[in-house]
């Protein structure tokens, strides 16, 4: 057992103001569901990401969720979606009883491949079923092609939805990922690069859309004195104590960008020149916040294997983890159509994140970094 101090992927970075303003909140009665703090929450987080209405929910897969029940995902819709992403992007699609068919990665972003959607596309529009929604997810910090992606989602009047839960405070040229299509979701778990410790946003420009979604996350309370519901509704709104930390935790996203990059600098300058180690390319088209460093491990070059050095690290108390594993590979997708694949089963095969907490101290990188070192050069 090691005698080090646990190195945790993503921990929780506190700026220290988050305290005081929940006690505020807390003393103010207002606690839960809504109070001052969620609207000035939602309000400040729309500001900064470029939308015009945003909703503070539970999660942001709640986010998604309340996305495809308001563009009206029904029993066997299918809905095209990124492969290469945490479960949370799809699940909601099973919530509605809709279908997934996925699709591939290309290597410059490790995204949604363009040319992939316009093949699927294409094909269902052949077919006479095009897909009720695309979900495209912005991987790690960084943002999919949307230049590429909208217009095809265009050309077939599909709505597209983005899953930008990893990547707040990216950018797509001069846009944050998030605020183009018909919704963004967001998400404020622990390991985010802000966290409210549980919750998410749902973005949109159409004011309609989130008057809705806020109504569908609070019960679907009809506005009658007694409780009236005429549509199913859900319990997902965000409380006004965790929006008071939300908003203190905003007011650092930038300094939280800078200090990630800064850790992806000095893993690059202290792993890239060794054989077989490749970073996540930041693609021409924007910021990279490098919410996780994310190598591949060419087995071939290095002499080792991503699954050496993930368990080496283990060994001396340090948390890492293999790049998620392709949807279309798990068991809870089994039989569900696959545009590509192989792009994100090598990077599965290949990739490992790196602990990159915004808090972690050099000492602590170098540790990371020459423990690396040491099961290549050898």
């Amino acid at each position: 057992m090691s005698p080090h101090n646990r190195i945790y992927l993503s921990k929780p970075h506190m700026s220290g103001d988050e305290l005081a303003a929940i006690q505020d909140a807390f003393k103010s009665n207002w606690i839960a569901p809504v109070g001052p703090d969620l609207d000035l929450f939602e309000k400040e987080f729309a500001d900064a990401v470029g939308a015009n209405h945003a909703l503070a929910v539970s999660s942001g897969t709640a986010a998604l969720h309340l996305a495809l029940r308001l563009i009206g995902v029904r029993p066997g819709d299918e809905v095209l979606v990124s492969t290469l992403t945490f479960v949370a992007s799809v699940n909601p699609i099973l919530y509605e009883r809709g279908t997934p068919v996925f699709i591939d990665s290309e290597y410059s972003s490790w995204n949604m491949d363009p040319n992939l959607l316009a093949d699927a596309l294409k094909t269902r529009s052949e077919q006479g079923i095009l897909p009720k929604a695309v979900v495209l997810v912005h991987l790690y910090g960084q943002s999919a092609n949307l230049d590429a992606i909208l217009p095809i989602c265009q050309e077939y009047g599909v709505p597209l939805v983005e899953d930008a839960a990893e990547a707040l405070g990216s950018r797509y040229k001069e846009i944050h990922p998030g605020s183009s299509g018909i919704f963004g979701a967001f998400s404020f778990t622990g390991n985010k690069i802000i966290t409210t410790s549980g919750g998410g946003m749902l973005v949109s420009n159409n004011e309609e859309y989130i008057t809705h979604a806020r109504k569908l996350a609070t019960q679907a309370r009809e506005p009658f004195p007694h409780y009236e519901h005429s549509e199913l509704g859900f319990n997902y709104r965000l409380s006004n104590l965790l929006a008071a930390m939300g908003r203190k935790q905003l007011q650092h996203l930038d300094e939280r960008v800078v200090a990630k990059r800064l850790i992806f600098e000095r893993y690059r300058d202290g792993l890239s020149h060794l054989p077989g180690i490749r970073f996540m390319p930041e693609a021409e088209w924007g910021r990279h916040t490098r919410w996780l460093t994310c190598i591949t491990i060419n087995e071939d070059e290095a002499g080792t294997s991503r699954e050496a050095i993930r368990l080496a690290l283990e060994l001396e108390n340090i948390e890492s983890r293999p790049l998620w594993k392709p949807m279309h590979m798990q068991p809870l997708f089994d039989g569900c159509e696959i545009f590509g694949g192989s792009m994100a089963e090598q990077l599965f095969a290949d990739g490992l994140c790196l602990p990159s907490s915004s808090s972690m101290s050099e000492c602590e990188q170098i540790r990371v970094i020459e423990i690396i070192k040491n099961q290549i050069i050898r």
